[in-house]
């Protein structure tokens, strides 16, 4: 009798379930998955990738750079895309690359160069020499195979586990305005644009955000990606700690919101926060102003008393780390709004999963313009005015932006490195030439000739892959054209064109004509000549127009594998000691016996280089929290922003260093006890790297009372609903 009673109240609760599945549960169009990984590259000794400032070297990590992958699958039909963003100042050739053959081989028939994108935030506080291309490795004393490798494990990975988290999902859409967090850096530039052109939008920069919502089928919350522009430049050309700097910071935010209790590199939920038409476009929304007087900077030229080294813009924080949590928090803020709203104001996503892909050499591309005049790009070429740098990091030379003269001694080095053909200097024109790198390949290529142009469908959202930074009025132009193609031909409805900056190759910055003819930076840095983005414009029409009518593309010509040539004059770690009469990880200077809520506790341990080991998808230090029960829980990690692992070589002689990790403690955080620890990995000569770990005295955190002032909120910012 008990055992048929069991039955039946078993056969009562399988029915139960059943019926509430299906109550809940809702029709999906898509399948989805999503995945995250750490792409954190070597956190000391390399040199930054972004300002091309050579005595900007990493020391350490502020916030673990990660990989945020999405696959996408069409229910219907058996298609599939897969967008990637990751945390890098870009994604060069190389890394697209290897990413491809590796997913090819994991994934035979599935993934491959053409239906993968990958986007970068274009942070410029990440290790460089991930190129295959001298000129952009040249900062970074050549090729860095550990930087190489952490990029392209981490993306492979990412998607890994995106394809093992299919399942049936919803997408919807939506959009909203985010002011205050961006300004033009090269207002005189834009100015340039036809007046008629312009008198179609309010500001000289984009402030339109464009967010994804995922949701499965049980409506429960699966991940997100938002679109905004916007340079990752809130942390400046003097910082040497690795971060994802604002769209990083802002990611973090949303994941530990949504991913309560979880650490960084545990999290479920993925929340990217993409680039896109960033080129003239600056987080620094204080402005330049030259930083020995105060006053403004001249703004065609942006100097002060006629160079370029004291006009500097910064804000809207005190120091760069204060910017970049308030930019950082107001994309995540927006972001968060957004989401909450999408499944009522929001578009539905429906319709079938698509890609186009085509490599193009740009060095040399034939085509119509509108007027049907017959116009070719140019092999690359970098300006004078490059070598001035932005109001977000000013070069170290004599070189001013906004010129199109030259400079004789400069003109004498730029020949000896490569004279430009009569024919480049004409197809350039009015760029004065500093670096000829299109017409010179010794020891091999100094900047891409072929570039990858690649468009993805998901129903009504258009993802643009841009190959590079294109400005505000050239992201328009963009956006205008291809929404025209396929909102025209009548084939998507409501279509949704969102570009997607820095994708599959860098081929630096791409400026409307009108803009190249004032040769400030982003012109200076337009590679291909004054017809590059009329190039670009026609190119991914053609590719738009084919995706809707149905028609193929043309593989193009493909890129070279440069990685075999590479030189690299980094020197590997030799060997690690410890001072005498320490170990490694002892602590050198201790935590005190008690800190108050809002204090900073630091504690110095004796260290070794990073390098030896990356520490991928774990830590280098933690701060534990005492439980009940006698055991210990990690509360942060060094991905979080309350934390900093600051590394430095005491004796280059002796092989010794110091790490020095910091906790800014706020009122959030519950009083207890705690100790830091710092794990990582020591170098003996000729022997495999070893791991160490050591632990700070255990410390009392206590509560503080404290009068509210403006800037508490900002400082101890947290993610709230």
């Amino acid at each position: 009798m008990g055992q048929k009673l069991l039955r039946f109240v078993k056969v009562i609760f399988f029915i139960s379930v059943f019926s509430v599945y299906n109550v809940f549960a809702v029709d999906t169009n898509y399948y989805v998955g999503t995945g995250m990984f750490d792409v954190t590259g070597p956190a000391t000794e390399i040199n930054m990738m972004g300002y091309a400032k050579g005595s900007q070297k990493s020391n350490g990590i502020h916030l673990r750079q990660y990989s945020r992958a999405y696959v996408i699958k069409d229910k219907e039909k058996d298609t599939s895309v897969v967008f990637v963003s990751i945390d890098a100042c870009m994604v060069s050739t190389a890394v697209k690359m290897q990413v491809a053959k590796r997913l090819a081989a994991l994934f035979p028939g599935l993934y491959n160069e053409t239906n993968v994108c990958i986007s970068s935030i274009h942070t410029h506080s990440g290790p460089g020499g991930f190129h295959q291309y001298i000129l952009l490795d040249v900062t970074s004393l050549g090729f860095v195979k550990q930087s190489l490798d952490a990029l392209v494990d981490g993306i492979v990975e990412s998607v890994k586990i995106a394809e093992g988290n299919l399942r049936p999902a919803n997408l919807h859409v939506t959009s909203g305005e985010l002011l205050g967090a961006n300004i033009n850096r090269s207002p005189t530039s834009y100015l340039n644009n036809p007046e008629k052109e312009r008198a179609k939008y309010k500001y000289d920069v984009d402030t339109t955000m464009t967010l994804v919502k995922i949701t499965d089928e049980r409506n429960f919350d699966v991940g997100m990606i938002s679109w905004f522009p916007v340079h990752c430049t809130s942390m400046n050309n003097t910082n040497g700690l690795i971060s994802g700097d604002n769209k990083g910071l802002a990611s973090h935010f949303f994941e530990r919101d949504m991913n309560p209790g979880q650490l960084p590199h545990q999290v479920s939920f993925v929340a990217a926060f993409a680039q896109a038409n960033l080129g003239d476009v600056s987080p620094n929304t204080k402005g330049p102003h030259c930083m020995d007087t105060g006053l403004p900077c001249d703004t065609a030229t942006s100097t002060c008393n006629g160079r370029t080294e004291q006009c500097v813009a910064s804000g809207p924080g005190r120091d760069m780390f204060e910017s970049t949590l308030i930019i950082g928090a107001k994309q995540y803020e927006k972001a968060k709004e957004l989401y909450k709203q999408a499944n009522i104001t929001g578009l539905r996503l429906s319709g079938p999963v698509d890609f186009r892909h085509q490599y193009v050499d740009m060095s040399n591309y034939k085509f119509q313009l509108p007027t049907g005049k017959n116009v070719t790009t140019c092999p690359a070429a970098m300006g004078y005015s490059f070598a001035a740098g932005t109001t977000d990091g000013p070069g170290d030379f004599d070189f001013t932006q906004g010129t199109n003269s030259t400079n004789k001694f400069w003109s004498v080095i730029s020949g000896f490195i490569s004279k430009p053909s009569q024919k480049q200097v004409d197809c350039q024109k009015p760029k004065p030439i500093l670096l000829n790198t299109g017409e010179i390949d010794v020891p091999y290529a100094w900047q891409p000739a072929v570039v990858a142009t690649q468009i993805l469908r998901v129903g009504q959202l258009i993802i643009t892959a841009l190959p590079g930074e294109f400005t505000t009025m050239s992201g328009r132009r963009m956006r205008e054209s291809l929404t025209q193609v396929f909102s025209e031909e009548g084939k998507v409805t409501n279509a949704t064109v969102v570009l997607a900056g820095l994708s599959n190759t860098y081929a630096d910055y791409i400026a409307t004509f009108e803009e190249y003819q004032k040769q400030r930076y982003e012109a200076a840095s337009t590679i291909y000549g004054p017809h590059t983005l009329s190039a670009y414009l026609h190119l991914f029409k053609k590719m738009a127009t084919a995706m809707v009518e149905g028609k193929s593309m043309d593989v193009g010509p493909s890129p070279p594998d440069l990685l075999s040539k590479q030189l690299s004059f980094v020197l590997p770690v030799v060997f690690d000691s410890a001072p005498l009469g320490y170990d490694f990880g002892q602590p050198l200077e201790d935590a005190q016996a008690s800190y108050k809520q809002g204090d900073l506790v630091s504690v110095r341990f004796v260290s070794a280089d990073a390098r030896n080991n990356l520490m991928t998808n774990l830590t280098f230090l933690t701060v534990d929290k005492l439980s009940s029960d006698g055991s210990w829980t990690t509360v942060y990690t060094d991905s979080h922003w309350e934390t900093k692992f600051q590394w430095s070589r005491t004796s280059t002689l002796l092989g010794t260093s110091s790490a020095l990790v910091s906790w800014q403690t706020s009122s959030r955080d519950p009083t207890g006890v705690y100790r830091i620890t710092h794990t990582g990995y020591h170098k003996a000569l000729l022997e495999e790297p070893k791991q160490f770990s050591g632990t700070s005295r255990k410390f009392t955190l206590t509560s503080l009372e404290w009068s509210y002032t403006p800037n508490d909120e900002i400082i101890s910012f947290q993610p709230r609903d």
